[in-house]
């Protein structure tokens, strides 16, 4: 990534949370081995008892299931906000500059949009109402209003390289890869509230806690992991990965809210983190190049998209273990995406392909593989059952 200019221009409307993913290096031949066993990489739950959850983060939706943080999340389940909206895959192309619309019914591109420098992921704002795209290079977002297809404002942001919202809805944080800052933006003017600069390199993807009251980031290109006190808007821990050249993605809260799963497209797997401890994370291994991690419509499973060997493994959680793996027919660069609000379908960008990727998630067969730009990166299926969006490609709650 290029560095990005600075810019001071306040923000309009409507709630952004930027964590700059380092989503972009391919990931490299590995000879990594886990850091122990893979069972003692993935405690038992006999071992690990799930404490009641606490008061949430002030003015956050309060939890609908102390054992289960997806519960909102059910197929169908859609807001009222966005139940008319049309089904849609929005693709933003890196090398393009464009975001590819797809018809998810007929697996075709419908209209291509064109935006600023390498947008980098299409993000849901929290509100549900409107989604972003992060013009990284061009240090802005694109507004598009999800129930017409209309673009809408682009609006000045340094280094927007991913977006993710705080629960309670009132604060947008940027986190500026390049820049080195996490900046905290008032959610109705967008003013810089706070910037907290990082002393760790690629601040990259994040998720919070059950409570909402810390957030959990990876720092792609230095191997570190951050926890961040959601209403201090401070950095209270940070920790090296065990792994010589580590490059933590995706982050992903367990269902039961005891385990922060961190994808490695180095380590060839995930980290698996006691986030309320911050104590060093085991390895499991996965597959090559390890980079995006999404739950399942009922909270059994968690997909784990392998987009150095064109496969996706699928983790069990009540197991708490790989159950399979499926393999793109013809190989493929398998990255960013998300689950069809059905749940019947597993959509992922081709990151080296210029294509997308339908799977289905009953048998892993290949449903679709569409032609898109170039340097697709993190698309987001929309619209998605939950009550709120934590950001990202679509992390609802």
């Amino acid at each position: 990534m290029l560095p990005s200019t600075k810019h001071t221009t306040a923000l309009l409307g409507g709630v952004l949370l930027a964590v700059l993913s380092g989503c972009g290096a391919p990931a490299g031949k590995s000879n990594v081995q886990a850091v122990g066993s893979e069972a003692a990489a993935l405690p038992t739950a006999s071992r690990i008892a799930v404490p009641p959850v606490p008061p949430g983060l002030p003015g956050m939706p309060p939890v609908l299931d102390a054992e289960d943080v997806y519960a909102a999340d059910r197929a169908g389940r859609l807001s009222p906000v966005v139940k008319d909206f049309p089904s849609r895959v929005y693709v933003p192309n890196t090398n393009s500059d464009t975001v590819s619309v797809i018809d998810p019914a007929t697996y075709k591109v419908i209209k291509t949009i064109k935006v600023g420098r390498q947008p980098q992921h299409v993000v849901p704002s929290w509100d549900l109402k409107t989604l972003w795209v992060n013009n990284d290079i061009g240090d802005s977002l694109t507004a598009i209003d999800p129930a017409t297809g209309k673009v809408g404002p682009t609006v000045p942001v340094s280094d927007p390289y991913n977006l993710y919202f705080t629960p309670d809805g009132k604060y947008a944080v940027v986190m500026a890869s390049m820049d080195r800052e996490l900046v905290f933006r008032d959610a109705h003017t967008m003013k810089t509230v706070k910037t907290v600069p990082v002393d760790c390199a690629g601040v990259n993807h994040a998720d919070f806690s059950t409570d909402g009251r810390y957030f959990i980031v990876s720092c792609e290109f230095s191997g570190e992991l951050l926890k961040v006190d959601t209403a201090a808007m401070k950095i209270v821990k940070q920790q090296r990965l065990p792994l010589k050249g580590a490059m933590p993605q995706d982050v992903k809260l367990s269902p039961d809210g005891g385990t922060f799963y961190i994808a490695d497209m180095i380590a060839d797997g995930i980290w698996v983190l006691d986030g309320k401890n911050f104590t060093t994370p085991k390895l499991l291994h996965t597959g090559k190049g390890t980079h995006g991690l999404y739950v399942s419509r009922d909270s059994k499973e968690m997909y784990i998209s392998n987009r150095g060997e064109g496969t996706i493994s699928v983790f069990d959680f009540a197991r708490r273990e790989l159950a399979k793996k499926w393999r793109l027919p013809g190989g493929g660069s398998p990255d960013m995406g998300g689950v069809s609000a059905d749940g019947k379908v597993l959509w992922l960008s081709g990151r080296y392909d210029a294509e997308v990727y339908a799977i289905d998630t009953a048998t892993g067969k290949q449903l679709a593989r569409i032609p898109v730009g170039s340097g697709p990166h993190g698309l987001a299926v929309y619209p998605q059952p939950g009550r709120y969006s934590l950001g990202h490609t679509g992390v609802f709650r």
